[in-house]
């Protein structure tokens, strides 16, 4: 705590001096926004680098001192994969996150029409990437954050509830004007406040993308059976419906959360319906294998969209998250991209700080574009093309979709394959990521 206040004051007594950061001076990361994204990298980056980093997270959405997270009602859940999982645990806080983790064991694609009585299941993935391994787990948003914010604390980052206004920067360094005016020097801003990032939109980076003529619905439902840890995807002409493992407890004694692709005007109709209603169209679209279905939260719906931003980095700016790219959830690979870039921005920035370097230099953020740009591309590609693959009822598409998923199921190599790329883990990825430290 002495050791907080103590860095607090030098920060305060520079700004008020107007000292400007420099090679040689102190190094100072700003990190706007508090989502699971933001919060990991200010982790990481404190955990790696404590002597030389100074680590401040500036959201008006973080908690007042002692108050509770008012994010700890939302109950969307994230498909965290087996590399998300090892830089957890790298990090040291997968073990408060692991009670509410569900392994999915397995996984099962069919496609079908709404009305059709039998779904027969086209392709089945092993869960496993190595023994007692799940290539992904369920986990609940508030138990991301709830492990993550009082690790933030205790590893000296400086959370403040205040937002970054504007940001400037030069090669010999950068301010950001925070919403309660101070003006706070930093080497490098990184934005992870969304889809909408007003610090990308300042830094004049342009953004490629478009809507879908879709919305996701996302709630948690209650059943009679357990559902053995399996993850079903049911490709409709109107886009998937996912119904992803959740850990015991609700209603019923088991839960699963949806993850539902509807078209607008449909989507509109549900919204406005009983819950006993909804319940019954969540039957309806994946049938009562799992028995009596009961809805345990509201729905919330969300308008999807894509898009990628034409540069991840500016002058002393790195986007991460949602601001540098957002895609459709038809793979749950979202957060999944986030939290590779927080893999990859921390590693060079802590190698940088490491050799004595400016970590908001040129090279280092020209590194992290490279190392994220193609990966991103790639994944925002085939969910994109999935998405446009599966959400049609033309006949002679679906014909030649289903042969597709028929021939991929009598492949093993290639089975193995995908759900390796869906876990995450390749042997030239950054260190967190491989569970490995910093």
């Amino acid at each position: 705590m002495a050791e907080n206040k103590a860095r607090r004051k030098r920060r305060s007594d520079k700004a008020a001096n107007g000292i400007r950061t420099t090679l040689a001076g102190h190094r100072h990361v700003l990190i706007a926004g508090s989502g699971i994204a933001g919060l990991s990298l200010a982790l990481a980056l404190s955990r790696a680098c404590p002597e030389q980093l100074e680590v401040t997270v500036c959201d008006p959405a973080l908690p007042a001192p002692g108050m509770p997270d008012a994010r700890a009602d939302d109950e969307r859940a994230y498909a965290v994969a087996a590399a998300g999982r090892r830089m957890f645990e790298a990090l040291g806080i997968w073990g408060q996150i692991a009670g509410e983790a569900q392994p999915m064991r397995d996984m099962v694609i069919t496609d079908s029409h709404l009305a059709d009585p039998v779904r027969p299941a086209f392709l089945n993935f092993d869960g496993e990437i190595a023994p007692g391994e799940a290539f992904a787990h369920m986990v609940p948003a508030r138990a991301l954050l709830a492990a993550l914010l009082p690790a933030c604390r205790e590893a000296g980052v400086d959370l403040r509830r205040v937002a970054v206004r504007r940001f400037t920067a030069d090669t010999a360094g950068g301010a950001a004007m925070l919403s309660d005016g101070e003006r706070l020097p930093v080497n490098l801003c990184v934005a992870a406040d969304g889809a909408k990032s007003r610090l990308r939109e300042a830094a004049g980076i342009g953004w490629v993308g478009w809507s879908y003529p879709q919305v996701g619905i996302v709630a948690t439902i209650g059943h009679e059976r357990d559902h053995g840890g399996r993850a079903i995807e049911h490709f409709l002409p109107s886009g998937p419906f996912a119904l992803l493992p959740l850990t015991p407890g609700g209603t019923l004694g088991h839960r699963s959360s949806i993850v539902w692709t509807e078209r607008r005007d449909i989507a509109r109709a549900l919204l406005a319906r009983e819950d006993g209603e909804i319940s019954d169209e969540v039957a309806r679209r994946f049938g009562l294998e799992l028995g009596a279905i009961v809805l345990e939260t509201p729905l919330r719906s969300f308008p999807l969209s894509f898009g990628i931003a034409r540069e991840f980095a500016a002058s002393r700016l790195a986007l991460i998250g949602d601001a540098a790219h957002v895609i459709h959830p038809i793979a749950g690979q979202g957060l999944n991209l986030g939290l590779k870039d927080v893999a990859a921005l921390a590693e060079c920035i802590a190698d940088a700080t490491r050799l004595g370097m400016d970590p908001g230099g040129a090279d280092v953020l020209t590194g992290y574009s490279r190392a994220r740009r193609f990966d991103t591309v790639a994944m925002a590609a085939v969910t994109d093309g999935l998405n446009r693959l599966f959400s049609n009822d033309i006949e002679p598409i679906r014909m030649l979709r289903d042969f597709g998923l028929g021939l991929v199921e009598r492949l093993p190599p290639l089975k193995r394959y995908f759900i390796r790329e869906a876990s995450g883990l390749r042997g030239d990825g950054p260190r967190l990521l491989r569970g490995e430290q910093l």
